[in-house]
């Protein structure tokens, strides 16, 4: 199949292509050119000189595991009982037949990365997953682990009157996890090593966290607050972590420090209201001062925080803080990908990668324009 007749936003270092094609095949995007193709079939799709953009990408919600316009039955986002889950995972809870996958595919939003909430210090295993689909594991294309970071463990435990109710017992129990992790790793290495020893006792936490350990999973610490983002990055550096900052509201105080750091944030929620304490000093210029200092960002709802078709929206509300067209587009899409640690899939629009793929006859940051045709791995997902 071809798309053509589009103008081709490609996220790529190529940039925009004004009168293009895109050969599909198999799910996978096979080429990408400039001008008329040689050849047309009945099955080819005539773009009619529309905008032609990889799927958004979200890169931080909580979709499938928080269910819309359901209260208990619905909500298995936060396992409340023990402040350190490492060992649980994402996919066992996420409903992918949730309408909000259906209303993220018709806002052009193709891939997000859902995640156990912030309740504990450490929620468990996240997933980054297709938006269409009826089995998770057939949707998911990548994970991460979840670390929370300042007031969310500190209000939930509190509550209860058990620990963790400081920041500073918030980070002990992390760093006590990882550690105990890097014990187990290293009796799983002497056991192998040597015949005499015994194999440790089976520790289901421990071994969730041996792929961080490893560098094959990103950890991503939610932290709204300067310092919490501070301690989010001396965490990471003791255990040489490959991490992200997830919400840094206040990453603009100190967007040198994390340009130095080279810690990439994923920026979000921002159609919102200060909420909380920890968000008292939301401001719309934290992507363009983070950006402008050189930090790596992507933008996110945080659904159901702000519903996942509200993506476009936060990447306008970029622009309206002083980001370029460009770069937010770029935010939800290819810089987000890069983070997420899926950029070889999905983000841009290249030879190779996934034909997750979106049709505009107007701008993509309008709130009164949704994608006329929408791909996921070379299906049609939403026609209109």
């Amino acid at each position: 199949m071809k798309i053509w007749n589009a103008t081709i936003h490609t996220m790529t270092d190529r940039g925009v292509i004004e009168n293009g094609y895109v050969c599909i095949e198999d799910g996978k995007i096979t080429a990408v050119e400039s001008g008329r193709p040689a050849e047309l079939a009945p099955e080819d799709i005539d773009a009619a000189g529309s905008l032609l953009l990889p799927g958004f990408i979200d890169a931080h919600t909580h979709l499938g595991i928080i269910e819309n316009g359901i209260a208990f039955e619905g909500d298995d986002c936060n396992e409340a009982t023990d402040p350190f889950t490492p060992h649980l995972r994402v996919i066992d809870g996420v409903n992918p037949l949730d309408r909000c996958f259906q209303e993220a595919r018709e806002a052009g939003v193709t891939t997000v990365m859902t995640s156990p909430g912030s309740a504990n210090t450490c929620g468990g295993a996240m997933a980054i997953l297709k938006t269409a689909g009826r089995m998770v594991d057939r949707m998911c294309i990548g994970t991460g682990m979840k670390f929370a970071l300042g007031e969310n463990p500190k209000s939930v435990y509190n509550d209860r009157d058990e620990t963790p109710i400081t920041r500073m017992a918030t980070a002990a129990i992390i760093r006590e996890g990882l550690a105990k992790a890097q014990r187990y790793q290293q009796e799983l290495d002497f056991a192998e090593s040597d015949p005499d020893e015994h194999m440790p006792d089976y520790d289901a936490k421990s071994e969730a966290l041996l792929p961080l350990l490893e560098r094959d999973v990103k950890a991503h610490f939610h932290c709204h607050r300067a310092d919490d983002i501070c301690t989010a990055i001396r965490i990471a550096k003791e255990f040489n972590l490959d991490y992200v900052i997830v919400h840094g509201t206040e990453g603009y105080e100190i967007a040198d420090i994390l340009a130095e750091e080279e810690a990439p944030v994923i920026v979000g929620p921002t159609l919102c209201d200060r909420c909380k304490p920890e968000m008292q000093n939301l401001n719309l210029q934290n992507p363009k001062i983070l950006q402008e200092n050189g930090v790596q960002i992507a933008l996110c709802t945080d659904h159901p925080v702000i519903p996942i078709q509200y993506l476009p929206t936060t990447a306008a509300l970029a622009v309206k803080g002083g980001m370029s067209r460009e770069n937010a587009l770029r935010a939800i899409t290819a810089g987000a990908a890069e983070i997420l640690g899926v950029a070889d899939r999905v983000g841009s629009i290249a030879a190779g990668m996934d034909a997750d793929l979106q049709l505009y006859h107007g701008d993509p940051l309008d709130l009164l324009c949704d994608p006329w045709l929408v791909l996921i791995d070379g299906n049609a997902v939403v026609k209109r």
